[in-house]
């Protein structure tokens, strides 16, 4: 995720923190700190310090388990308004996304368990609606068991993209297959964002109209995610490669390809060999790059990015999904018999198959 950065790996995922999250923390600091100096200062940073390692375990929670089910987690971002677990595909199975999906609830119910019910701490609400107040640790410690109980609840909410709208999703989709079940569920999480943000209206609540917002556009952004799979299903990467093309070669000069600039409207240029073979990409943006340096003996293979993902013509077009959604910015080379290049896949390209493909189905 962009404006990110990593501050390690844990359990074989890389851990990262937006930094809207670091301007979360000086504002809460700098609040509690003007109201109530410095001790109030420590409380308010230690109680969101440790909300959100609560927020990271339950990341976790659903990270462990997808790895039951052979589903990787390349990373795990902490933002401002909770935790991102970028899993490297959702389960298909109804019954394992339905486990993956409660397994972050239940770390918090455990924690919230542990807290209430086995050290007896005591809720002590009241440092977090007046930053200038302080808590003893037992006031604390209760006040962390119940954001913790909050955030289970709070989760289960039958609407995309809290967990409990991926197990209303799962339900469904052993009732009516995946694609409808999708699509019920987010027309019932978005039917709940209204019925939110109205209820912020009338409160007079920003936050609820906020909360309401995100809910309404990620039910819509599922939903729209599963129906452009689905149609994917029925593809594969012959039907989406761009087969006409300008080629360089390795040895082309900045001129050559300063040509072929200006003779096409291609946004990037596949990179071949004498046999065929693909060995990299150059990009618009590397030619202009290029002429507006000094050094104008560069050539193509100077310029070109290598590196990129090879698939074959009858690779299906969800697997090419998967993997152009690691690097949407790259294309997918799309291979033969000893790396001959047949075509390739490009984000617009692939988005213009999905136009034709969903007007036709229409």
């Amino acid at each position: 995720m962009s404006w990110s950065f990593s501050i390690g790996h844990l359990f074989g995922s890389d851990v990262r923190i937006h930094v809207t999250f670091l301007i979360l923390l000086a504002w809460v600091g700098l609040a509690a700190y003007d109201s109530g100096g410095a001790p109030a200062a420590a409380w308010q940073l230690a109680f969101i310090l440790t909300l959100f390692a609560c927020v990271l375990a339950h990341e976790f929670g659903h990270a462990l388990m997808a790895r039951r089910f052979g589903i990787a987690t390349p990373s795990v971002t902490l933002l401002p308004f909770g935790g991102l677990a970028r899993l490297d595909r959702m389960p298909e199975r109804p019954a394992d996304e339905i486990a993956v999906a409660l397994a972050g609830p239940a770390v918090n119910i455990v924690i919230w368990a542990v807290l209430s019910l086995v050290f007896g701490a005591r809720a002590d609400m009241s440092f977090l609606s007046d930053p200038s107040a302080t808590v003893d640790l037992p006031g604390f410690l209760g006040a962390i068991a119940v954001i913790n109980l909050t955030l289970a609840l709070f989760n289960m909410v039958p609407a995309f993209p809290m967990d409990g709208g991926r197990v209303l999703r799962a339900v469904l989709t052993m009732k009516m297959g995946r694609a409808r079940g999708t699509e019920m569920a987010a027309m019932i999480g978005r039917v709940l964002a209204i019925g939110l943000g109205l209820l912020g209206i009338y409160a007079g609540n920003p936050i609820l109209i906020l909360i309401a917002g995100f809910v309404f556009l990620a039910a819509s952004s599922e939903s729209a995610d599963v129906a452009m799979r689905t149609v994917a299903g029925r593809y594969t990467a012959r039907d989406a490669m761009i087969t006409e093309y300008h080629a360089l070669h390795p040895d082309d000069t900045l001129a050559a390809a300063t040509q072929a600039v200006l003779r096409t409207t291609q946004h990037e240029f596949p990179v071949t060999d004498p046999q065929g073979r693909a060995v990299g990409f150059v990009s618009r943006q590397a030619i202009f790059r290029a002429l507006s340096g000094e050094d104008r003996d560069q050539r193509a293979g100077d310029l070109m990015q290598t590196g990129l993902a090879q698939i074959s013509a009858a690779t299906p077009l969800a697997k090419v999904m998967e993997r152009m959604a690691a690097a949407p910015n790259d294309p997918v080379l799309v291979t033969g018999p000893g790396g001959k290049l047949l075509g390739y896949i490009t984000q617009e390209n692939l988005g213009e198959l999905m136009v034709i493909a969903h007007a036709h189905q229409g």
